[in-house]
């Protein structure tokens, strides 16, 4: 109970001091690692925002990544050095230098003051609900809100029996008429034929006569679809670029799919608790 009031607390200082940045804020944070401090204070929070003029301290071995909102510029602090941040970069006071790369990105001040606030509200309430172990047979995704693909892989979970699952998919408000079909050993399936844009639609899922769930989703408009399909990063790619991704996703409506992405880079930064905050 202790380390949770202590996260909440941080996480809500630093909300705090976001909103309080959020006029002035330049750049904000892509990536932590070890001991960093803003302006002496305790550790900042990643996406956290930060103002012309503040003092950054990391320590030995430790890293910082800054991206400028504007330009997309990011620098990659190293440790040990103090830094101080400019209008439009970020300067070394003592210890090396930091590289600095062009990316593509653009935030905006307001997503990023959102993104925190979701993420403190998150710790919250994980601090109060009680632990969910619910295997009930039910639709995973697409459940709610949008999605940034015409080809979303349905996918649900199945009860024990091992019969197949039928699965339809049908324009909403026209469910009678489904546009596809398909009978699916599994708890998965993607359509062949592609959704159109910017269109409601509804789908069910049956096994042995019974249905175990329904649920509605939107395509996002096509212009939104060519943009996440454009900055969709490969395997390969830095952390703030999937980072910045799964911002985008967030930013442009598809949330479940952001908190898809939040969860895998999750798993992978366990040292992170924002990005866990924000995948649930």
């Amino acid at each position: 109970m202790k380390n949770i009031l202590r996260a909440l607390l941080a996480t809500t200082t630093a909300v705090a001091a976001l909103a309080a940045h959020a006029a002035d804020g330049v750049a904000f944070i892509t990536n932590i690692k070890g001991e960093v401090t803003v302006d002496g204070a305790s550790r900042p929070t990643l996406l956290g925002e930060l103002a012309r003029g503040q003092k950054v301290v990391v320590g030995k071995e430790a890293q910082l990544a800054v991206m400028y909102i504007q330009s997309g510029k990011e620098y990659l602090l190293k440790g040990p050095g103090d830094f101080e941040v400019g209008e439009r970069g970020i300067s070394s006071v003592s210890g090396v230098p930091p590289a600095a790369r062009e990316t593509p990105w653009r935030a905006s001040n307001q997503v990023l003051v959102k993104v925190a606030q979701t993420s403190a509200a998150s710790i919250r309430m994980r601090s109060m609900a009680p632990v969910r172990n619910d295997a009930k047979p039910r639709l995973e995704f697409p459940v709610r809100g949008a999605v940034a693909t015409l080809q979303p892989t349905l996918r649900w979970t199945m009860p024990e029996a091992k019969s197949k699952a039928e699965v339809a998919i049908a324009i909403a408000g026209k469910e009678d008429s489904p546009i596809a079909r398909a009978s699916v050993s599994g708890s998965s399936h993607r359509f062949p034929a592609k959704l159109q844009p910017d269109t409601e639609y509804s789908w069910v899922v049956s096994v042995a006569g019974q249905e175990i769930g329904s649920a509605r989703f939107r395509t996002l408009p096509a212009s939104a679809i060519q943009t996440a399909e454009k900055r969709r990063p490969g395997e390969k790619a830095e952390f703030s670029d999937r980072l910045l991704y799964a911002l985008l996703l967030q930013e442009i409506g598809a949330a479940q799919e952001a908190q898809e992405a939040w969860a895998r880079l999750a798993r992978e930064r366990a040292d992170l608790p924002e990005l866990a905050s924000l995948a649930k």
